[in-house]
């Protein structure tokens, strides 16, 4: 065992500033969802120069590519590599030259750890007991996700995978450490459109109006028992409303209408879609109570994260092999959501973390335009990711 994981690691290292080199140009290029032509041509090429053979355009934007083995088992790793509509102010050499654009929530470093353990286990090629699939999917930060859309497109037409796995990068997580949750990991998540329509006029004369904003904050304030007073305890949800602009109103002018955009998060799929009627419930009894009427439009996002047990445990040992055990731990609940779960509807899988904070540096969460990536942890990831699917492919056909 000892012989592999030095091996490994050693390959990892070897390759270290060329996976670097790889992120700092994804990441000063970076590409929106449904967009990442650039990112697509750019991952194919680095497949196909360690002699694989991609498939591109699935999905649109998405990239797969197969590691054949000896045996009819296959393991699937995935990465997303879309950006955000973020302005970035890191002051990087490399920082995004798309203007508005950039790789906020450390998707360029998933995709080039993922390219990075590709190139370790073709060198390791004798070694896997079976398949492995790589899969480099788009567009997982805006509806309907890369992973639906790559799966519709015909991802699992030739081969189904037995198991896969996928990470995400934890800025509140020191660089060395991993960490990952069995069962219920990740809420679902679904995003809420709301049009609060009134009787616009003049400011000076509300009592020939119907004011929309006044009927807007009241439902705002009414929903908030969506989560106090019928949420069970032990049923975490998170209801927010993260927008609200009004529709032609001005210092004197009462608007027509008001919108609103938010989201409602949950575990549970009884409750998530009991919250839905909650939602619209109270929203539009408020409205009318009030002389207005209210529209919802309820868009249904991503399931919820949901590990198997047994794939999360072998992740957990492997991983302690790997780094040791002292650098492993149990993570809690998220309410943060990720499109990975449309495959684990397919596919058990475990979907884990790998710290990226450089310790005695400030903390940036993702989403923020001034997140760092403490770059030692592509070099980590390539290995554990590789490490992980060698292993796994030989627990199961030990199994078998």
């Amino acid at each position: 065992m000892q012989d592999i994981i030095s091996r490994i690691k050693g390959l990892a290292a070897a390759q270290r500033e060329e996976v670097i080199a790889w992120r700092r140009w994804m990441h000063r290029h970076p590409e929106l969802s449904q967009e990442e032509f650039s990112t697509m041509a750019f991952v194919a090429e680095r497949l196909r120069e360690m002699g694989l053979e991609p498939r591109t355009g699935i999905g649109r934007t998405g990239v797969m590519a197969m590691l054949e083995g000896g045996s009819g088992y296959c393991v699937a790793l995935r990465a997303d590599y879309d950006a955000l509509p973020i302005t970035e102010c890191t002051g990087l050499d490399f920082a995004s030259e798309n203007p508005g654009v950039m790789h906020a929530c450390g998707h360029d470093m998933h995709t080039c750890s993922l390219l990075g353990a590709a190139k370790i286990l073709v060198q390791l090629k004798e070694h896997p007991r079976g398949s492995i699939m790589f899969i480099f999917e788009p567009s997982e930060e805006k509806y309907p996700g890369g992973a639906r859309m790559m799966m519709e497109d015909g991802l699992f037409a030739d081969v189904m995978p037995n198991e896969i796995y996928s990470f995400h990068c934890l800025p509140e997580m020191d660089f060395g450490r991993v960490g990952m949750k069995k069962g219920k990991y990740m809420a679902s998540t679904d995003e809420l459109y709301w049009t609060v329509k009134g009787r616009g006029g003049h400011g000076a004369t509300p009592h020939l109006n119907v004011d929309p904003i006044v009927v807007a904050s009241h439902i705002v304030v009414a929903l908030q028992q969506v989560v106090s007073r019928n949420a069970a305890p032990m049923s975490p949800t998170v209801l927010t409303i993260g927008k609200i602009e009004d529709v032609g109103g001005r210092t004197n002018i009462t608007p027509e209408m008001v919108k609103m955009e938010g989201i409602i998060r949950s575990f549970d799929p009884e409750w998530r879609l009991r919250t839905h009627e909650l939602i619209r419930k109270i929203s539009t009894g408020v409205a009318e109570a009030m002389g207005a009427e209210c529209d919802l439009f309820v868009d249904e996002g991503y399931p919820p994260v949901i590990n198997d047990d047994d794939c999360t445990q072998q992740v957990y040992d492997n991983a302690s092999q790997f780094l040791g055990e002292e650098n492993v731990e149990w993570l809690d609940l998220r309410m943060t959501a990720e499109d990975f779960a449309f495959y684990q509807q397919k596919i058990p899988g475990c979907y884990f973390r790998i710290g990226i904070h450089e310790p005695g540096t400030p903390f940036s969460n993702l989403h923020r335009p001034n997140l760092i990536v403490d770059e030692r942890s592509l070099e980590l990831a390539s290995g554990l990711i590789a490490f992980n699917a060698l292993k796994s492919l030989e627990n199961r056909i030990k199994e078998k």
